[in-house]
């Protein structure tokens, strides 16, 4: 609940958010901190340890702790504080000279100020996303994309919203921008009731939520509805109110909406948005009735274009980049201005780094990832990030990181490594290395060692000889 407040009340000052991953390794939040400037930090107890690993590096003025509970009343938020810290045993720690959240919830400013005046061009949010030099950058999102954004979302689903009436599921994180914009400000708008699911891996107390509400809309990503199929009280789930159910963040497997759709009688609506772009640029319409495996088509507004490797336009039915225009495209990257020129083409368009081809209704299908992006459970893995990290360890020449399908998260990371000669290293100490430099969720599920990698004629490593090779070895050191 702390999220909200502190989003809002940011913005109402006038100031400018930047999303942080609580799952980040100290390496990582350093970064992140570092390169944007950030001056205010609001964490929650049980991630201040990572901070405090970091805290002289960084530019952080003033640093605000708040516990799990602090916003559900004085006995009960006491209690969950002391059950998430001790019972469950999450830890927790302190900030030294930070201001306590309930402590600042409770004094009022003796000078208060009225909120400035913001234009659509202001800079509301910097929402980091990879890139090509395996550190994250941050798109410059301003209140007139993520408000563009929100009513395109909204007048595309008119016909099934009712505004006043709606209570929208979100069991993903509020700092991923797909649940910023697509549940916090989109139903926002419309007087919608959210109710976050805080913890979604814990699958008795999430449908435990979801019998407790007659809920008309609920947000996700396909291994979430997947692992709701297989919990065998999920049939007893009541999705008699519900008109709408979104997904994005990875593609949805055809057998996971068919399951969907004879169990709960409703059909997934897949979207597609990038980090840069606030974030829906496609999705299918409101009046869809079965699933398609498209993505959908443009929002009002938006302009998709499909190019080849020179620019040009490809045929209907052809592959080729999909690069879109519209009012919710980023103002560029945060202090990258090579980066922002190198994305956008001569005439204005935004390079996704998708292919994608388009039918005779206008509608788009994801093909490949250009980006050699990697989605395991819906969130991004970057390869040169793992590349760059592993390449750290005084025994490893070169790398090279790959997606491979996985049942359970659609993709898991499989990592190819090249040592010094006569050097042997083993899976486990390849995975404790990065373990102390990445997020858990980055780390390598498959390592394999080789003798020599595949590279083009310039020396570039081919992650897509690799993939082709289905991760099978060539030369097994």
């Amino acid at each position: 609940l702390q999220y909200p407040v502190a989003l809002f009340g940011t913005w109402r000052a006038g100031l400018v958010v930047v999303n942080v991953n609580p799952l980040y390794t100290a390496n990582e939040l350093e970064h992140q901190l570092t390169d944007s400037g950030a001056k205010v930090l609001v964490v929650l107890s049980q991630s201040a340890g990572t901070y405090n690993e970091i805290a002289a590096h960084t530019g952080v003025r003033h640093v605000l702790v708040t516990g799990i509970g602090d916003l559900l009343g004085a006995l009960r938020g006491s209690l969950v504080n002391f059950v998430v810290r001790y019972l469950r045993r999450m830890g927790g720690a302190s900030v030294p000279g930070a201001a306590g959240w309930s402590d600042v919830m409770a004094r009022t400013p003796a000078d208060y100020r009225p909120p400035p005046a913001l234009a659509g061009d202001d800079l509301a949010c910097l929402q980091y996303t990879g890139g090509t030099t395996g550190r994250s950058r941050g798109a410059m999102l301003t209140h007139g994309n993520l408000l563009a954004n929100v009513r395109q979302i909204n007048s595309w689903f008119a016909g099934l919203n009712v505004p006043g009436e709606e209570i929208v599921i979100t069991p993903l994180p509020l700092y991923h921008v797909y649940a910023l914009t697509c549940n916090c400000l989109a139903y926002l708008e419309i007087g919608a009731h959210d109710v976050l699911i805080t913890d979604p891996r814990d699958m008795k107390r999430f449908i435990a939520e979801l019998r407790r509400w007659k809920f008309t809309a609920i947000s996700g990503v396909n291994t979430l509805y997947q692992a709701l199929l297989q919990q065998p009280d999920f049939a007893k789930v009541d999705f008699s109110a519900v008109r709408l159910v979104s997904a994005g963040g990875m593609a949805v497997m055809p057998a996971t909406a068919k399951r969907w759709r004879e169990l709960t009688g409703t059909t997934i609506h897949e979207g597609y948005g990038l980090s840069e772009t606030s974030p829906v640029v496609c999705s299918n319409p409101a009046n869809q009735r079965e699933f398609n495996a498209s993505i959908g088509l443009p929002l009002p507004g938006t302009l998709v274009s499909l190019r080849d490797d020179e620019g040009a336009v490809v045929a209907p039915g052809e592959p080729g980049e999909l690069c879109m225009q519209g009012p919710q495209l980023m103002r560029g990257y945060w202090n990258d201005p090579g980066a922002t020129a190198s994305a956008m083409t001569s005439d204005g368009f935004f390079r996704t780094g998708d292919i994608a081809k388009m039918d005779e209704r206008g509608y788009f299908f994801i093909v490949d990832r250009k980006k050699d992006m990697i989605d395991v459970a819906g969130l991004k893995v970057y390869p040169n990030e793992v590349e760059a990290e592993i390449t750290r360890h005084p025994d490893v020449i070169e790398a090279a990181c790959i997606g491979i399908p996985d049942e359970r998260t659609g993709e898991a990371v499989k990592l190819f490594v090249v040592t010094r000669q006569g050097v042997r290293l083993d899976r486990d100490e390849v995975r404790e290395f990065l373990r102390e430099r990445l997020a858990p969720y980055k780390i390598p599920r498959h390592v394999e060692f080789r003798q020599s990698l595949p590279k083009s004629n310039v020396g570039k490593i081919l992650r897509r000889e690799l993939r082709d090779q289905g991760g099978v070895p060539l030369i097994v050191s």
